[in-house]
């Protein structure tokens, strides 16, 4: 019996009542937030009809996410993860209190609004890395698929109903109502994160610092040489797609001639073909792949743009929304889902908030780039220029394939614990690794190919320095050598070392002749006499 029968399908998550509370509690937070941002970037366009100033509302929403969405996922991992929500829960509402009040006295202006949109933003960056990594804490281990796709369907629920309630909110009673109404769902989220009944942390002596996470994060990020392609795959498809988010509410109010009601429909019909999408690509899925996804989405949304540019009828834009918001959920599922397939556990918060840095940043950028060009071009000229390029991108990127996930990264816990003659500081180092292989000369050049794809790991894991050397006496002794800032960092590399690496290491040691193992030694720098 496979896992998802034997768990119940992709809704047994719900039969957890911690995670259904939580996840219903979720959905209604982020149909405030929709609501709330329906009001802000309709508010712009009344306090100006700058094209520039009204991207600058999505610009200062997303660039909080660029800037911070590493170091949000390195808190995941040190700090109370309840704490932190709950906390970050109350500076989003202090900033939809603030919303209210200056709308409802009329002394919101545009700095004002774009201000309290960026703390906003700030907000999101922060929790956004938290709410992915406590989902293993609230199921079972083989319901954590299903809840991970629960909680995509949760937000696509919340942008369905959000927009086109903070539409009509909006239309009907006002801005510092709709701005109320989204107070009110953040404390119901912080009453449910308080009823969590979550477990206090366990002691772990090797438990990372900020800063030394901090650094972990970003040493993986740079030698992942398939994360590396995930990375930017995405800023190419979302800095020329933020061309119709970055342009959408003057798409509704000058190209379409809508009102506010008009324009959170509009949001709504991404919603809705977003959950549409989402319940076709299983049936995408079993006749393209991957690459083949991420091209047929760019394909529909430049049609997309294209479309609007040319004004339809308001019931047409409607409809074309519905395939745009298909498109956009299926370039983020694939492109979320590839990069979750190339992080091990140990570093998936950070490895995902880079991911996250890196799509916010396109899209921060694109919306300041594209409402530049507004300026100069117009809408519809701006959003034609924008299709042009994303089909341009999209065909030329296709030949640079996302990897395909399919490694073991499990840990592997096959390295034996250091040899010490006597308990090690663990803050002391940095550390020194050689490994010393007696190699054949006719396999020399396909042992350090072998070891080429060693130093990669090497690197992830948490090496900051590594080499290779030969005995000037005898060529056949080669040393690999690996520095590391600590003895602490060395002893978690041996908790990150994965399956695919342990393979990677086999053919590694494959060319190593005799009948013992390598020798590894281990050397801990010495504070001299005087010296800090």
């Amino acid at each position: 019996m496979n896992a998802a029968k034997s768990s119940g399908g992709s809704f047994a998550p719900l039969r957890q009542p911690v995670f259904a509370v939580l996840w219903a509690a979720t959905v209604l937070g982020n149909t405030g937030s929709f609501m709330r941002d329906v009001a802000s970037a309709w508010l712009m366009t009344d306090l100006s009809a700058s094209p520039a100033a009204v991207a600058m509302v999505q610009a200062a929403g997303t660039l909080p996410i660029f800037l911070l969405a590493i170091p949000a996922g390195v808190l995941t991992d040190i700090l109370d993860r309840r704490r932190f929500l709950i906390v970050v829960q109350l500076l989003l509402a202090s900033v939809s209190i603030t919303l209210m009040a200056l709308s409802y006295t009329g002394m919101l202006s545009v700095s004002a609004l774009i201000g309290l949109t960026f703390l906003g933003g700030i907000g999101a960056a922060l929790m956004g890395p938290t709410w992915q990594a406590i989902v293993p804490e609230l199921v079972p281990r083989q319901d954590v698929k299903s809840a991970v796709a629960l909680n995509s369907l949760g937000i696509n629920i919340a942008r369905s109903i959000g927009p086109a309630a903070g539409g009509l909110l909006l239309a009907a009673f006002g801005a510092a109502f709709t701005y109320g109404a989204d107070v009110a769902s953040y404390f119901v989220v912080i009453a449910a994160l308080i009823w969590w009944p979550r477990a206090k942390n366990a002691n772990d002596e090797l438990a990372e610092g900020f800063f030394g996470a901090f650094r972990a994060g970003l040493r993986y990020t740079r030698a992942s040489r398939p994360l590396h392609v995930v990375l930017l795959r995405a800023a190419i498809f979302f800095a020329f797609a933020s061309a119709v988010w970055a342009l959408l509410p003057l798409v509704a109010r000058q190209l379409l001639g809508g009102d506010a009601g008009f324009y959170g429909i509009l949001l709504g019909a991404v919603g809705a073909g977003a959950i549409g999408g989402a319940l076709v690509m299983p049936k995408l899925r079993e006749h393209l792949d991957a690459d083949g996804l991420l091209l047929g989405s760019a394909i529909v949304a430049a049609v997309v743009m294209g479309a609007l540019s040319l004004a339809p009828p308001q019931w047409l834009a409607v409809v074309i929304l519905l395939f745009l918001g298909a498109a956009w959920i299926t370039a983020l599922t694939t492109l979320n889902g590839a990069a979750q397939a190339v992080l091990p556990n140990w570093v998936r918060g950070r490895g995902l908030a880079v991911y996250l840095t890196v799509f916010n940043g396109a899209m921060t950028a694109g919306s300041l780039g594209w409402g530049a060009v507004g300026e100069v071009a117009g809408v519809s000229g701006t959003l034609l220029i924008g299709a042009v390029g994303l089909l341009v991108a999209a065909v030329a990127m296709h030949r640079l394939k996302l990897p395909a996930g399919d490694t073991d990264l499990v840990p592997s816990n096959h390295w034996p614990e250091p040899l010490v003659a006597e308990p090690v500081a663990h803050d002391r180092g940095p550390v020194l690794i050689l490994i010393e292989y007696n190699v054949e000369k006719h396999h020399r050049s396909a042992f350090l190919h072998a070891l080429d794809d060693l130093s990669q790991e090497r690197r992830r894991d948490g090496a900051y320095g590594w080499g290779v050397t030969e005995d000037s006496a005898d060529p056949q002794k080669i040393v690999e050598w690996f520095m590391v800032e600590s003895w602490a960092e060395h002893l978690r590399q041996h908790k990150r070392v994965s399956n695919a690496d342990a393979d990677v290491q086999g053919k590694v040691l494959a060319y190593h002749s005799g009948t013992e193992r390598p020798v590894v030694r281990h050397f801990l720098t010495i504070n001299r006499p005087g010296k800090a």
